[in-house]
């Protein structure tokens, strides 16, 4: 009986440790993104860009298996932080991931700082969003990069009176600030404004608004998904033409969808972004050959976003050998330095944001395909309101 006993026992350890080796052997990360909803396509384009890293990298890191556990918020902020309490207490997670918009990585960002879970946010731009928890890195982009560098050049470039058009929510607000205050810093008028509903699905009657204020040049600012082509539809309709009105914007203004609606009547829209396939490096080249061979279609800046997202995991894992507690992982990513198909980027020490590139770009046709031209550039750009902050 003794004997029986204490093989129940030995037996009982044993099944302990493995599950604990099992634990140890794992890296658990958890997914929030929109899988349906508005932004189905843009996650399913981060989710590409997740995939192919792993398959060129690999699921094993430090010697730990990499576990993706996936979640649909569907677009709802008050759903991405229920599924982040679940996947922190339900499924161990040992890092929070994706976060396509801004309100959705606002409300998760306090489950990263109650339980010190490393996060790392690969779209959602909105400049505030690291400085809600001290465990939060960004793999995408910052607003005011881009729209205080479009501010700026728009004065230059014969933009005296500017009207802008905005979604009406945080990253709309955010956008729309950064370009009025270079550009009103330069020397222009902002001359009108309106903020869209973010579900808005017809802007017919703000494009005419704009288009009637008698401004030189319109700014615009919409996420990301299926709102472009919608608003390419608009100014077609409405009868604006760029090379008589400046239409800029941030870089979802000229994503691939959106100059395919427009055709030619989108040549001359000017925007500033981080990423575009187009982008001549060797490197990015590689990346959107291995995109298109796994995908069947080009790669945008969603799933760069992902891409380098992983590449941030992965090399701070590396560092950490494994370890997997918050304090470890953030101190990691520090100063990290990688080259992405964007072009040189890193970590800023300070702030946890992403440093890249900017790049103006016109839209232009070449060789019969209306794409986006590379016309300036500015390396190595911090976020802005942060510098001034610090």
């Amino acid at each position: 009986m003794r004997r029986t006993v204490l093989g129940f026992f030995c037996f009982a350890a044993l099944q302990v440790i493995a599950t604990a080796v099992h634990a140890q052997a794992a890296v658990k990360i958890g997914m929030i993104m929109t899988y349906t909803g508005q932004f189905t396509d843009a996650a399913a384009q981060m989710d590409n860009g997740i995939r192919l890293y792993m398959k060129q990298h690999g699921d094993v890191v430090a010697g730990k298996k990499i576990e993706l556990i996936r979640k649909d918020s569907a677009g709802a902020p008050d759903v991405a932080k229920r599924l982040a309490q679940e996947l922190v207490v339900n499924d161990n997670v040992d890092i929070l991931a994706g976060f396509v918009i801004t309100p959705e990585a606002l409300t998760v960002a306090d489950i990263s700082a109650e339980t010190k879970k490393f996060m790392v946010v690969m779209n959602a731009a909105t400049s505030i969003i690291t400085t809600k928890s001290p465990y939060i890195t960004r793999s995408s982009l910052t607003l005011p990069q881009n729209c205080e560098a479009l501010g700026t050049w728009a004065f230059q470039n014969g933009v005296k009176k500017a009207f802008t058009l905005v979604s009406d929510y945080a990253p709309g607000v955010d956008a729309e600030s950064s370009f009025q205050r270079t550009y009103t810093a330069a020397g222009g008028q902002v001359i009108g404004s309106v903020r869209v509903p973010m579900a808005n699905p017809d802007f017919s009657a703000f494009v005419q608004r704009a288009k009637d204020s008698g401004a030189d040049g319109i700014f615009v600012f919409i996420p990301g998904g299926s709102q472009p082509v919608a608003l390419a539809k608009a100014f077609v309709e409405r009868g604006v033409d760029p090379s008589k009105l400046r239409i800029m914007g941030q870089g979802e203004l000229a994503e691939e969808s959106a100059l395919k609606a427009m055709g030619d009547a989108a040549i001359g829209i000017v925007t500033a972004f981080h990423y575009d396939y187009t982008h001549d490096s060797i490197l990015n080249k590689e990346f959107v050959a291995a995109y298109n061979m796994e995908f069947k279609r080009n790669p945008d800046f969603f799933s760069v976003g992902g891409y380098d997202g992983m590449h941030i995991i992965y090399e701070a894992l590396k560092k950490t050998e494994g370890k997997t507690d918050g304090d470890g992982l953030i101190q990691a990513t520090k100063g990290m330095t990688w080259e992405s198909p964007r072009g040189p980027v890193s970590i800023d020490p300070g702030t946890r944001d992403i440093i890249n590139t900017v790049y103006l770009r016109r839209v232009e046709k070449v060789n019969g395909q209306v794409r986006n031209v590379e016309i300036a550039k500015t390396e190595n750009v911090k976020d802005p309101v942060k510098a001034r902050l610090r």
